[in-house]
């Protein structure tokens, strides 16, 4: 990179003191030609990039830092500096800056960056996203991209899915920080505005992408309509009390996105929106109305459910059922466009959300589960009355609308980044999508070590009930080994029930969900001990890892169970990684039945009515046809969830430019 280019991404007099990348214009021809680029950047991610050659100059590098003493090393982080506020991020300064923050990295951590883990920071500087198996150090990693780049005095965001991440890698990772010469913030949801804006204003800020994006349209819906970034620089000249000063970031420059699959993709599918309190136009009998008028509708006869799209449809017997809401005082249900809208909500909160799988009921509040991490969001709320339907449906008391004051969907805030760059440990089943929307090209990265993982053969029962025997039946033969094992669920409620069944066996174990989320580090870590039992709920994002102590490799590793198979086969793949990190042994099992969520989801009833009558133990050519069509279902609500994410770009870039005349896109 040229030191013109690394201007442009500095905050200043030629990006601005807010820099961002403008928003892409696209027509039919670019999505068309971005889809097929999309489609050839897979192959990208096998073929084996050129590491070897970057890597070795490193470590030509490495070796004569080594002999330096404590002093004349900060004086090459000061030259190292220097260098790479006028050259820019070239080649060579690059490489001087990843020897000098490994050998830092080893004498203020005692960590020391694997050579695989130098290929992984030298793919995230390039603006790209490096597949890294779970557990090879991604972390670490990270630090070689963020310190280089801020040491060019350009603003570096880590981003990461959750709080406690994001305060523990900040934490960690300080002094390495520190001893070059940079700061280092982190930003959470408690913080009061001052304080984010401190965190912020630091070298490098580790945050959660929802923290991030949330901050960013404040930021937005502060400066309103009426802004430029050089009407920005001319309120500093002759003002003290300008905009600037009151905005939180300081624009958008360079990011490096900790599960990159699961913010980017599986997260991508909900749009972000900013609200504000606000009394209800419609009075909260209406929602309590509304939930006792579905309950009395008949399925199949005055609406029809389609499960896999989650939509509800009214018939003409419904609607004429509900012309008796007009017999209520309120003026809300005398217009039919209104309350049939309103009814099709309410039989989707009785029927699409369910307890303990989408949501929590703690302490009179509906909780909003998130589906990709397994913890719950206080600070979400479902829009357009479905969060006060549900709360009715629980008989909780009932809050008040929210107002939307702004709305961006993560599309389009993260193609605003000047630079991206990405991890993750599942990413090449979404690399065409990944490079078709956000210009992320997936780089594979050797392990460290060679795998030593042992999948053993999936199993398909008839009945939740066979499902759940067949499981304790395999825990008990692990514990009778000393083995440690791990059991992934789905939801809250499966989690729940297994143990119920394991406590029935009289079997000591760890349960983690999202009620637990506060105790979640402590369980993680004990989970690899001797004879340990631990029942999880989605550990995609969970970052920490499961340490086996002494004797445990040799009894096998960590033993994984899935109880489920979820709805994308990245998240599948995230929890098989729990176990055999690093070259340790682990093994991992899928243990399904037919009567699972996604099978119901995704496949024909009567069909699967016609399996569980005649699925037999040993009958390989069913158990066959029952992981084929369970394989299809998984597919097909993958591909769902796609279009879902491409119609809500599409939507979103309409919008834009509709609206565009505004000048305020969100």
């Amino acid at each position: 990179m040229r030191a013109t280019d690394t201007m442009t991404m500095r905050p200043g007099l030629v990006p601005g003191p807010y820099p961002e990348k403008k928003d892409r214009k696209t027509g039919l021809i670019d999505r068309y030609f971005n889809a097929l680029q999309g489609r050839l950047a897979r192959s990208s991610v096998i073929r084996k990039p050129d590491f070897e050659r970057v890597v070795a100059d490193i470590n030509s590098h490495e070796k004569r830092l080594q002999g330096l003493n404590n002093a004349e090393l900060q004086g090459e982080v000061i030259l190292t500096r220097r260098k790479l506020k006028i050259k820019g991020l070239c080649t060579g300064c690059c490489i001087n800056a990843f020897a000098l923050i490994r050998e830092l990295s080893n004498r203020t951590l005692r960590l020391r960056h694997y050579d695989t883990q130098l290929m992984a920071g030298w793919v995230m500087l390039q603006g790209q996203a490096a597949e890294v198996e779970t557990g090879e150090g991604k972390t670490l990693a990270a630090t070689l991209a963020a310190a280089t780049v801020a040491l060019a005095g350009i603003p570096v965001h880590v981003i990461t899915v959750n709080e406690y991440l994001v305060m523990r890698d900040a934490d960690a990772i300080k002094p390495l920080y520190e001893a070059l010469g940079l700061t280092v913030g982190y930003v959470t949801e408690e913080m009061t505005q001052a304080r984010r804006r401190a965190g912020y204003a630091c070298d490098i800020t580790y945050c959660t992408n929802k923290q991030v994006a949330f901050d960013y349209l404040r930021d937005r819906l502060f400066l309103g309509n009426d802004w430029s970034q050089l009407r920005l620089h001319l309120e500093t000249a002759y003002t003290d009390d300008n905009r600037l000063n009151k905005l939180l970031l300081r624009g958008l420059c360079f990011a490096i996105v900790d599960e990159a699959d699961s913010v980017l993709i599986d997260e991508a599918r909900t749009p972000l929106i900013l609200t504000r309190e606000a009394d209800s136009t419609i009075d909260q009998n209406v929602y309590h109305q509304a939930i006792e008028s579905a309950q009395e509708l008949e399925t199949g006869v005055d609406y029809f459910l389609n499960p896999s799209g989650q939509r509800v449809q009214l018939s003409l017997s419904g609607q004429e059922r509900l012309e008796k809401l007009k017999e209520h005082p309120e003026s809300f249900w005398h217009n039919a466009r209104q309350r049939e809208d309103l009814i099709q909500k309410a039989l989707h909160a009785l029927h699409f959300l369910k307890k303990d799988r989408d949501y929590l009921v703690h302490e009179g509040n509906v909780l909003i589960i998130d589906a990709n991490t397994g913890r719950t969001m206080p600070e979400r709320s479902w829009e357009q009355g479905l969060h006060q339907l549900v709360e009715a449906k629980e008989g909780c008391p009932l809050t008040n609308i929210r107002d939307q004051l702004a709305r961006i969907t993560y599309q389009r805030f993260f193609r605003r980044y000047l630079r991206l760059g990405g991890m993750t440990g599942t990413a090449r089943e979404v690399s065409s999508e990944l490079w078709s929307v956000y210009g992320l090209l997936v780089r594979r990265i050797p392990l460290h070590r060679p795998s030593r993982r042992i999948e053993l053969p999936s199993r398909v029962y008839p009945t939740m009930e066979d499902k759940w025997a067949a499981i304790i039946e395999i825990v008990k033969q692990h514990k009778q080994k000393n083995r440690p094992v791990l059991i992934g669920t789905g939801s809250v409620a499966d989690s729940e029930k297994i143990s119920l069944k394991l406590n029935e066996q009289g079997i000591p174990h760890q349960i983690l969900n999202a009620r637990q989320n506060k105790e979640e580090a402590e369980i993680i870590a004990i989970a690899g001990r001797k004879g340990q039992i631990t029942v999880a709920t989605n550990m995609a994002g969970r970052g920490t890892d499961i340490p086996l102590v002494d004797g445990v490799s040799e009894l096998g590793g960590l033993h994984v169970i899935s109880a489920c198979r979820n709805e994308a086969r990245r998240i599948d793949r995230q929890l098989y990684g729990r176990c055999a990190r690093q070259g340790d042994p682990g093994s991992h099992q899928t243990i399904l039945s037919l009567e699972d969520e996604l099978v119901l989801k995704g496949c024909c009833r009567t069909l699967i009515r016609f399996l569980i009558r005649h699925t037999t133990k040993g009958s390989y050519l069913l158990s066959g046809l029952n992981l084929f069509l369970i394989w299809r279902a998984q597919k097909r609500i993958e591909r769902q969830h796609w279009e879902a994410r491409r119609a809500l770009l599409a939507h979103d870039q309409q919008a834009g430019r509709m609206l565009s005349f505004s000048g305020n896109m969100e």
